[in-house]
């Protein structure tokens, strides 16, 4: 449950604003499956950037950021020293909690989000920051006061500590309202065309074995705000299916799938079975009928083995018997072995 308290902290925040940029930190100690520190970054709810404590640079995590990347390296070193430079800040105020609160094992997790939110109409620059432990608010920045904000008793400590270093707050309060919209516009800007299309899919039927599920695989669409499903005679179903994850392409496109279970399903009752990819703000939806002719498979039936493949095994094996024949003949003739006329005449 902690794994799944890392992804939702903060998602209960809320601003009217028209765009936003967010970066959410996670630091974490006694997970093994999990890397001790995760960086997103996300425009307008789409992910943008991506680094942890097992990369050695961030990932950007869509087309059009890639290329600000390329077009402007010094942004890409900037965001490599802040990546590596907020582990470590992370790591050592996780390791300050845990001897505050007197824990020595267990999950610890610790998350930082701040960024801006900027409204397009009226020009107005909201900036946050705010940090969470365990899964509960721990500490948030005023910026109007410039005071930190603690809503628990454990908090207070670091609030007095925090609220004295005025100069580090001011500097807070320059880039989450300075620096943070002036890449929160550039962003926008640059990306607003990707930000407001869609990719529509390519989608497959593929299965294994015919007694294998049968897999609808989406792949090359674009946001990932999709979803898909199997329906038989229009319903929605969720017996006999798994629903894989979203993943990553490398043009910044994705991929999903959804796998029916078909060992129940009559051969006659096909035709009732669809898949149906949808993304959450498009009407049009991608529906592909249940149809044995065209799934594709890399399974072949003995019967259907083409004679010309028959052919090629048979010769070949021909061949190895003259090579065997051809190295015993050598063998014995190479240890004196003569024909019985040849030995009478001696």
């Amino acid at each position: 449950m902690k794994t799944f308290t890392v992804l939702l902290l903060f998602c209960h925040i809320a601003f009217p604003m028209k765009h936003s940029l967010k970066f959410i930190l996670t630091s974490s100690s006694g997970i093994s499956s999990f890397p001790e520190f995760v960086a997103v970054g996300v425009v307008d709810d789409v992910e943008i950037g991506y680094c942890d404590s097992n990369s050695e640079r961030p990932e950007p995590r869509t087309r059009w950021m890639e290329k600000i990347i390329q077009n402007d390296p010094q942004q890409q070193d900037w965001y490599t020293g802040q990546c590596f430079k907020i582990q470590d800040n992370l790591r050592a105020n996780i390791e300050g909690l845990k001897q505050r609160f007197n824990k020595s094992e267990g999950v610890d997790i610790l998350q930082r989000m701040n960024g801006c939110e900027w409204d397009d109409k009226t020009g107005d620059i909201r900036g946050f920051i705010q940090f969470g432990y365990n899964g509960d608010d721990f500490i948030t920045l005023d910026l109007e006061t410039l005071t930190w904000v603690a809503p628990t008793s454990q908090a207070v400590i670091t609030k007095h500590e925090w609220d004295r270093e005025r100069s580090k707050n001011l500097h807070w309060k320059n880039v989450l309202t300075q620096l943070c919209s002036n890449y929160l516009k550039k962003y926008v800007t640059f990306g607003k065309v990707f930000l407001q299309s869609t990719d529509r899919p390519s989608v497959s039927l593929l299965q294994k074995t015919p007694s294998s599920p049968v897999s609808c695989h989406a792949t090359g669409f674009y946001p990932d705000r999709a979803s898909m499903f199997w329906r038989k005679d229009g319903e929605e179903i969720q017996e006999d299916v798994d629903h894989g994850e979203i993943l990553h392409n490398h043009d910044g496109t994705f991929q999903m799938r959804v796998d029916l279970n078909i060992s129940s399903v009559k051969p006659e009752d096909w035709s009732r079975y669809d898949c149906v990819f949808q993304f959450s703000d498009v009407k049009k939806d991608v529906i592909t009928k249940l149809d044995k002719a065209v799934i594709r498979t890399n399974h072949v039936p003995p019967s259907e083995f083409p004679v010309a493949v028959i052919g090629v095994v048979v010769g070949l094996l021909l061949l190895l018997v003259c090579i065997t024949g051809l190295f015993i003949w050598r063998k014995m003739k190479n240890n004196g072995f003569q024909p019985a006329n040849k030995i009478d005449e001696e």
